[in-house]
């Protein structure tokens, strides 16, 4: 199935900048991209914690430029922005618990670096189209399902308050200075390439590391109801943000399969793995209190304005992940 080839090539020829681009959903991205015959430049700061793994480009790496960079590292941003007619901005911290662990990093990262990226792309290319790579995170515990984007936004965590100034600042840049962006807040993003090392991305992440290694993995919870986005999907939300003028200054909920419960999501990768076991066991105390409960998207305004809509079934979607990392597991942990 994979992004609509018709898609990729509306940027071939286009100079694109993907910061974080060494990291799951910024590599997939860079992969459709180049297939498209578009001009990539990626930067990423290949921080162990954060999720970057040169892997992630194997067979493509000859056709994009590398920028080992942190987007902390304010004064070459000028350079890595100049000159490039889109970026789509991925740079980011992920961590939920990392966040309130260490704030002052995830502030660092997730609000004062991104302020410096539109700084730069206002001084030095404010003719340059952004796509911003926010989350469902900001809106915290839901009052109403499924959440749409006039949800209050009220986050249980550090991350999720970094995340919403890093959004605002992009639509403030796009309303005051014209510089063109648009926000995607992404829900479970789940496929290839995704950090399986530990569940600073996404737990899931941890499930299929488990199953493939034929090692029990644990359910916290079990009854939430979640909604999953497979990567592909994903990759096609962002270049068709990128692509459609109408995008300009909006904000996009994406949604996923149908909404499913956590312990259905262990039994379907089990199924699909022909085996496996887990457990079922209560939220951590200290995970609990930044815990949003159910949470599913309405995407009815993306598919509304841009058209998109997600293409992979939920068993599709995790049987190409775990089909992946039974080939590439060695790469990633």
């Amino acid at each position: 199935m994979g992004v609509p080839s018709n898609l990729c090539r509306e940027f071939s020829g286009r100079r694109v900048l993907i910061t974080g681009g060494l990291g799951f959903i910024g590599s997939n991205l860079a992969r459709a991209l180049v297939a498209g015959g578009a001009r990539v430049t990626i930067v990423d700061s290949l921080v162990p914690e954060y999720g970057g793994n040169r892997r992630n480009l194997a067979g493509i790496a000859g056709r994009v430029r590398i920028h080992v960079a942190d987007v902390r590292d304010w004064p070459r941003l000028p350079a890595l922005v100049r000159g490039q007619d889109l970026l789509f901005n991925l740079a980011g911290q992920t961590s939920h618990m990392d966040s309130m662990s260490d704030p002052q990093t995830d502030l660092d990262i997730n609000c004062r670096a991104q302020l410096a990226i539109l700084e730069a792309c206002r001084a030095h290319n404010p003719g340059i189209r952004i796509v911003f790579a926010s989350t469902r995170q900001i809106y915290g515990k839901p009052d109403y399902l499924p959440v749409d984007e006039a949800h209050p936004l009220r986050p249980v965590d550090v991350n999720g308050i970094n995340k919403i100034a890093g959004e605002s600042f992009h639509l403030l840049y796009s309303r005051v200075y014209g510089i063109a962006a648009t926000a995607l807040r992404l829900t479970n993003t789940i496929g290839p390439r995704m950090r399986v090392k530990d569940a600073r991305q996404t737990f899931v992440g941890v499930w299929v590391r488990r199953l493939v290694e034929g090692e029990p993995f644990e359910v916290w919870g079990g009854e939430q109801l979640r909604d999953f986005t497979y990567v592909d999907d994903a990759v096609e939300a962002f270049l068709l943000a990128a692509a459609r003028p109408r995008a300009i200054g909006e904000v996009f909920n994406l949604g996923g399969p149908p909404r499913v419960t956590l312990q259905r999501l262990a039994e379907m990768l089990v199924e699909i793995n022909r085996g496996g076991t887990f457990v079922v066991r209560e939220f951590p105390r200290d995970r609990r209190k930044i815990d949003i409960g159910d949470y599913f998207a309405d995407d009815r305004r993306i598919a509304r304005l841009l058209g998109w809509r997600p293409r992979t079934d939920l068993r599709t979607a995790l049987a190409r992940t775990v089909a992946y990392y039974r080939k590439e597991l060695p790469h990633y942990v």
